[in-house]
């Protein structure tokens, strides 16, 4: 008879950090490069407000990230 629970917990959130950390690391960018105005065609483009916010993001998706590929 198998345990449980347990056994499956890690996996399942090491998999959901790793996702969210891409995912905002992506958005981040995208926010990023509309602030400073390089992806044109939005209101964000040219806003310095949207590149702080996408900076932030891709230091969060990275803390969120790199300990999972450890």
């Amino acid at each position: 008879m198998a345990a449980a629970g347990g056994g499956e917990a890690l996996p399942a959130r090491r998999w959901l950090r790793y996702g969210g950390g891409v995912l905002l690391i992506v958005l981040g960018a995208v926010w990023l490069l509309q602030g400073v105005g390089v992806l044109p065609g939005s209101f964000m483009t040219g806003q310095i407000l949207w590149a702080v916010i996408g900076g932030a993001c891709i230091l969060l998706g990275g803390s969120l990230f790199l300990p999972v590929r450890r």
